[in-house]
Order: structure tokens, then C-alpha cells, then sequence
């Protein structure tokens, strides 16, 4: 990759250092060149940390511009890629606008709040042949490529089921901090901000879902959706899931984990970001688990956001240079995000849903 494609980002809120760190790590082929934030002291913050980050690097940079208004943002003819990291509710709206204005786009997890929206961000990418991906970062983990492998591989034989946890704590301040979260508009419960990394290693792992039963509620946060949710998934291949998504975990995060089981293999993933293979057993033999261990794992990183972006959008850059797909793309950023409708359609009706879920939404739950 020998050519600097210019970034801007909108959003600089609480995941956008992430995507700053990314920019830096990829300097050689990116360039972030404008920010956009309703809080222009925030986009300032972000500008001067970008500028730190890269001093360190002995790079001076060119002028990075601040906007308020991401409309005007999308105006640059100079702008690649652009980057959203807003809250949840508007990440379709801007990444339509986007895509039209001729912009590829890198859009953070959820990628939409209904499938309708999800459908029409995929649809529009394709319309105006741009890219367009969203920020699963940990499936470039090396614990999870290496699972991903062995899935690939068959080493499991026939899979039985499959088990993701997310016991964390999230408590009313954090809810307090930012007058969208929690709410039905703009952002969903646990499972759709916390529990969506882990739900959608989950279903790729195992395979596409046939349907699926819930329960969720609203326990101790002062939110409308929910603070903790469970669910049952039947994989279209004949196997189970379990899904379990907590922000109610006395007194702070105790664990996030994604466990396959499988004929002839078991392999549990934890650590503050999926970081640490825990179990690696095989009956072929033909690793030795601590080996494996040792290789892929890694100390755990400062926050649950891992160390993802800066390969996700290492990926990106080169999926534009070279004219090829994304290693994730809108289609996979959506299924996610029908698991966790499906679940909210289950507790909303008390019944199991069946897949593909022609349309819901969020907002489905305030009615």
C-alpha cells in the first residue's frame, strides 16, 4: 500500500480515542484530516491527542478541521473515509449521507437499530459502489482467528453448542453521562451496546440462526431497556447458544467470555477483551494447549475496546486501495444486530422468533 487515503471522523465521544489510536498506527496510508462533534470541546480534546500521539512519531501533521455539523464534513471532496463513532441511533442516517456523498465508511458497532435501516445502509453502499464496514474489532483478536480456524477446520466435529457471557457492571452514573444511553431510541439495552461483540463471535462461529427464545428486564439501572437478558438460540446446523448479557454485576466487570463445545473439541476465550484463551482441547492432538496459549495470548488491554481497530482499519484501508470486500462488512454487521432484535421481539411477545426477522426495530419496544 503505497497511497494516504484522508479520514474524517464524526463523533468524539467515549470509543473515538480508539479510532484516533488506529489513524496514528496506520499513519503511512491514513490521514485524519477533519472531526465533527455537536461538543466542539470534545473535537478539540481529540484534535490535541491526535497531534501528541503523533509528535511521538516525530510527524507533524497538517491542519486537522473541527465541525459541528456533519453535513458540512461530508461536503470535502477531499475525504475518503469517513468514520462514525456517534451514539447508536444515528449511526444509519450519517452513514446514508455518507455513502451518497461518495464516502467509505467505517461504522461503529450497532451498525443500525432496525433492519430496515441496516438493509438501506448495505443497499446504499452497493448503489454507490463504496465500502462500508463495522466495528467488530475483536474478531481480529489473535485468540479469536485462532478459534476461527479451528472452526474452519472442523477440529470440533459436529458442534453441540455455544456460550456467550458478558458479566459486567454499568452502573447509573454511567447511564447519566450521556442522556441517549439505555433509551429505546437512540440505543437499546445491555445486549445491543455491551453484549453485541460477543453475540456476533458467537453466530460466527457457530453458524447462521434458525430461532430463538428470551427473556429480558429491566432490574437496577434507571433505563428503559434492559439491564441483563438471557437467550436460547437453535443454530440452522442443529446446535444451541446461549446468550447472557449483564450490566448488574456487583461490584465491577467480572468477566467476558465466548465458550465453542463440540464433538471432539472445547475452546473457552476470556479476558477484559476476549484476549486470553482459557481452554484449548482437541482430540486430533495436534497442538499442545499451552503452545497455543502462549502464542495467542495477550495482556489484557486497558478497556473492553481491545486492540482491534487499528487492524480493522488497517483491512479497510487496504480493501479500498485494492478494490476487494472488507474482512467484515455491513452484511455481517447486521446479523448481530437481528440477533438482539430477535431477542427484544421474543420478550416483547413471550414467544420464539424465527429467522430471518423481516423487520423490528428498538422503537418496536416503546409501543
Amino acid at each position: 500500500m503505497d497511497k494516504k487515503l484522508r479520514f474524517g471522523l464524526i463523533g468524539c465521544g467515549r470509543v473515538s480515542f480508539k479510532h484516533i489510536e488506529a489513524l496514528v498506527n496506520n499513519y503511512d496510508n491514513a490521514e485524519l484530516v477533519a472531526l465533527c462533534d455537536l461538543e466542539i470541546e470534545k473535537a478539540e480534546l481529540l484534535k490535541k491527542r491526535y497531534i501528541e500521539l503523533l509528535d511521538k512519531k516525530n510527524v507533524k501533521i497538517n491542519s486537522v478541521e473541527i465541525y459541528r455539523d456533519y453535513q458540512e464534513l461530508l461536503k470535502r471532496a477531499d475525504i475518503d473515509i469517513v468514520s462514525i463513532a456517534t451514539y447508536s441511533g444515528t449511526h444509519a442516517e450519517i452513514t446514508i449521507n455518507a455513502l451518497k456523498s461518495g464516502k467509505h465508511v467505517i461504522v461503529e458497532k450497532p451498525m443500525a437499530l432496525s433492519i430496515k435501516d441496516a438493509d438501506e445502509m448495505i443497499e446504499t453502499a452497493k448503489k454507490y459502489n463504496r465500502k462500508l464496514t463495522v466495528c467488530h474489532q475483536n474478531r481480529f483478536n489473535s485468540t479469536v482467528q485462532k478459534l476461527r480456524k479451528a472452526v474452519e477446520e472442523n477440529r470440533f466435529g459436529k458442534l453441540v453448542h455455544g456460550v456467550a457471557s458478558i458479566r459486567w457492571n454499568r452502573n447509573d452514573e454511567y447511564y447519566r453521562q450521556a442522556s441517549w444511553r439505555g433509551t429505546w431510541e437512540q440505543d437499546g439495552g445491555t445486549l445491543m451496546n455491551q453484549g453485541i461483540h460477543n453475540i456476533d463471535l458467537l453466530q460466527w462461529m457457530m453458524g447462521p440462526v434458525e430461532r430463538l427464545y428470551a427473556e429480558a428486564d429491566t432490574f437496577l439501572r434507571n433505563i428503559e431497556g434492559e439491564d441483563m437478558g438471557a437467550a436460547v438460540l437453535r443454530f440452522k446446523n442443529g446446535a444451541i447458544g446461549i446468550i447472557e448479557g449483564s450490566a448488574c454485576i456487583y461490584p465491577k466487570n467480572l468477566e467476558e467470555t465466548l465458550s465453542i463445545f463440540g464433538e471432539k473439541g472445547t475452546v473457552r476465550i476470556g479476558g477484559v477483551a476476549i484476549n486470553k484463551i482459557i481452554d484449548w482441547k482437541f482430540a486430533d492432538g495436534l497442538d499442545d494447549e499451552e503452545e497455543v496459549k502462549k502464542e495467542a495470548n495477550y495482556e489484557d488491554p486497558d478497556t473492553v475496546y481491545g486492540y482491534g481497530h487499528t487492524p480493522l482499519y488497517r483491512d479497510f484501508i487496504d480493501a479500498i486501495l485494492n478494490d476487494r470486500e472488507p474482512y467484515i462488512t455491513g452484511e455481517d454487521g447486521k446479523k448481530a444486530v437481528e440477533i438482539v432484535l430477535a431477542i427484544y421481539k421474543s420478550r416483547k411477545t413471550g414467544l420464539p422468533v424465527k429467522f430471518p426477522l423481516k423487520d423490528f426495530s428498538t422503537l418496536d419496544m416503546k409501543e
